[in-house]
């Protein structure tokens, strides 16, 4: 059956896609300066928020877009690699099972370096907490490089732009396979609420039963602390 030009990937996943990727960029270049401690809190936090909104969306989202549609056994990742060595390789209109569990591996990572990052930010738990914050994060990092060298792989082995398609929404498939909806309203609400948090900067970190702290209240917090 011949191929035509499809709607697979819908705004919202699109968006989250790209704003999450600048974040998280944003965020690793920026955990060793103090000088931009804010912009570094304030990515992860924006990580932690798109995060929640990926994983509603992943419910309730088109059809390629929910979780339902990764396709995640052990023996499909490994009949989907043993046919990259063959004139066939499968092709999935959506995720294929090997970036499936990258993307699992992504959002574990993103919320176990958001939620320590906070608890090294309000001081909860320890040291041991940071080094698992700086340990997630460089996980992430290692999955994020594996999903990218597998995004040109898969678009050299199956002659498609799969970066292309992740800006544009549409890849080449049977005409049955695409969907319908780009959710225009939703993306543009959560563009118009990550940009909205993004200008509010640091003064909008989440709070506390007490109160969320600016910068120069932990700061001093810890100065207080190291020398009491």
């Amino acid at each position: 059956m011949e191929k035509k030009r499809i709607l697979v990937w819908d705004l919202p996943t699109r968006s989250f896609h790209w704003l999450l990727a600048v974040s998280f960029a944003g965020a690793f270049l920026t955990a060793e300066s103090e000088r931009y401690r804010d912009i570094h809190v304030t990515l992860g936090y924006t990580m932690l928020g798109l995060i929640a909104f990926r994983l509603v969306w992943g419910l309730v989202g088109t059809r390629y877009a929910r979780f339902s549609s990764f396709p995640l056994g052990l023996r499909s990742v490994v009949c989907y690699f043993k046919s990259l060595l063959t004139r066939s390789p499968q092709h999935y209109p959506g995720h294929n099972p090997a970036g499936s569990w990258a993307i699992y591996a992504m959002l574990a990572m993103a919320i176990l370096a958001g939620v320590t990052g906070y608890a090294t930010y309000y001081e909860i738990g320890g040291e041991w907490l940071a080094e698992l914050h700086e340990g997630a994060a460089g996980a992430m990092l290692g999955v994020v490089l594996i999903h990218i060298g597998g995004v040109i792989l898969s678009s050299l082995i199956h002659r498609e732009n799969l970066v292309g398609a992740m800006l544009s929404g549409y890849k080449q498939g049977r005409l049955r396979e695409g969907i319908r909806t780009k959710h225009t309203f939703v993306a543009a609400a959560l563009l118009l609420a990550t940009l909205g948090y993004w200008a509010g900067g640091a003064d909008l970190l989440p709070v506390t039963w007490g109160g969320a702290p600016d910068t120069a209240s932990v700061r001093q917090h810890k100065t207080n602390s190291e020398h009491g």
